[in-house]
């Protein structure tokens, strides 16, 4: 039985079924209940259905939908094969997640929406979503917009969608107040969203005003099925007016010129042909919205984070703000002002000559090779969840620069045997499992191998939940380990 779309003008007064009680669940459960619909969350956590919203009931372990449920809304992390959403799908209910949930809010009706009053700036990739998507906010705002980074990147869309019909004069915003000095907003709301390929796959009818597809590498390949889903649902983001992509790559160059898009935009680390944005003498310059001849928009030298995936994100940032207009003057200011997050590469200490180095936010191969590139000789901390990708490869180009790897996790097994296919010679530690401080472990391992002027490296190329409560959790733990390392070792 194949759902129909539901209108969200239909949902009062009808069943409708959250899925997942996390910050986006119950973000979709007040915009539900707000329309006027009786909603119910569903969670395998108990803790998690203890202070739900007003008028919000919560369900355990439900496996069912409600009877008459008119439409379900899912977590992102939920699979499409978790019974309930199969269930949901049997029973020929439309599944969808939250960013949807939001699209349809400024398309068709939620209260104060006003489509016309929305712009969508949607980004994906497997690494790099989060630092582009604040360089873009950072950007729209030194151009004066009301912007706001939303998705992925941590605030529900549905709340900054929500958000949308409030002052725009510098009082509070869902992204937070207006900086001192900013000039006032003026024109739409402009949403610069993270979306990640779980948030794609149940956005069926999401088409930004200009999306962005920075990479694609192999991650989450356990959810999806393989390689060619997590494509399709990544490419979902290049359905709107301007598709822009990294044509670096041949596959995401080809999945470009497949988009339905009425315009594609080219980025590339070398010198931009017609259509792209590139680098140029050291240079950021746009050829896709200018005149006959480049625009310069910053110097290389000058972006943050340093070094190819920084200016990669930078050019992608920069192509979303001039699709809405935004100057090479105002573009430079943006990125001069951005100030990357945390755990993304960051020096965190300097301990007897050795810099200790966290980038817990690679969690995927292909985000630690480009960790692990920026550095002559590592000492290199990694394992955790590999979600069905392989290090084979990333093992194999970098073998060049480990001093020694200290794994951990419960994939670790999978790194060492590449290890000792690739990298013979080179020592390897593990932290065994079952200890309550691994990290702090594995930071006094890797300083115990490190020379003056070696750089010990966290960038696990692997997912954290095996043992953290996620990437941030990881990389703090690892930034307390490395101030509390023994005297010995200064």
């Amino acid at each position: 039985m194949s759902p129909r779309r539901t209108a969200l003008t239909a949902l009062r007064g009808r069943p409708v079924l959250v899925a997942g009680a996390g910050i986006s669940g119950l973000a979709s459960a007040v915009a539900l209940a707000e329309l006027g619909a009786q909603v119910t969350v569903a969670d395998e956590a108990a803790d998690r259905l203890v202070a739900l919203p007003d008028g919000v009931r919560g369900e355990l372990g439900l496996t069912e939908p409600p009877p008459g449920t008119a439409l379900v809304v899912t977590s992102p992390g939920w699979r499409p094969d978790a019974p309930l959403l199969v269930a949901a799908a049997r029973a020929g209910i439309e599944v969808i997640g939250e960013p949807e949930l939001a699209w349809r809010w400024t398309t068709a009706g939620g209260p104060g929406a006003g489509g016309p009053g929305v712009r969508w700036l949607g980004v994906t990739g497997t690494n790099g979503k989060t630092t582009t998507v604040g360089m873009l906010e950072a950007i729209l705002r030194a151009a004066g917009r009301d912007a706001v980074a939303c998705g992925n990147v941590g605030t529900p869309v549905i709340d900054a969608v929500r958000g949308a019909d409030r002052e725009r004069s510098g009082g509070e915003r869902a992204g937070g107040e207006r900086a001192g000095g900013e000039q006032p907003a003026t024109g739409p709301r402009e949403l610069a969203v993270e979306l990640s390929s779980f948030q794609l796959y149940w956005s069926p009818s999401l088409r930004p005003a200009a999306g962005c597809l920075l990479n694609i590498a192999e991650d989450h390949l356990d959810w999806h099925g393989g390689m060619a889903d997590y494509l399709a649902a990544k490419a979902r983001v290049l359905t709107g007016a301007v598709a822009v992509a990294g044509v670096d790559d041949p596959l995401v160059a080809d999945t470009l010129a497949a988009a339905p898009a009425p315009r594609r935009v080219g980025l590339t680390m070398g010198a931009p042909g017609p259509g792209q944005l590139g680098v140029l003498d050291g240079t950021l310059v746009d050829r896709a919205f200018g005149g006959a001849g480049p625009l310069e928009l910053a110097e290389a030298a000058e972006v943050r984070p340093a070094g190819p995936p920084g200016v990669l994100d930078a050019l992608a940032a920069a192509a979303l703000a001039r699709v809405v207009g935004v100057t090479p003057d105002q573009v430079r200011a943006g990125l001069r002002e951005f100030a990357p997050a945390p755990h993304r590469g960051g020096v965190v200490g300097e301990v007897g000559g050795v810099r200790f180095v966290n980038d817990s936010k690679a969690t995927n191969p292909h985000a630690a090779a480009a960790a692990l590139g920026g550095h002559a000789r590592v000492v290199w901390i990694a394992g955790g969840l590999l979600k069905g990708a392989s290090v084979t490869e990333l093992i194999s180009q970098h073998a060049h620069r480990l001093a020694g790897v200290v794994l951990l996790g419960t994939d670790r097994a999978m790194f060492r045997d590449a290890l000792l296919r690739h990298a013979p010679n080179v020592p390897i530690t593990e932290v065994p499992p079952g200890h309550d401080s691994p990290m702090t472990d594995a930071v006094r391992m890797a300083a115990a191998m490190a020379a003056p002027g070696d750089v010990v490296l966290l960038a696990p190329a692997a997912a954290s939940f095996d043992q953290f409560a996620g990437y941030a959790d990881r990389g703090r733990a690892f930034q307390a380990a490395v101030a509390e390392l023994p005297a010995v070792a200064r």
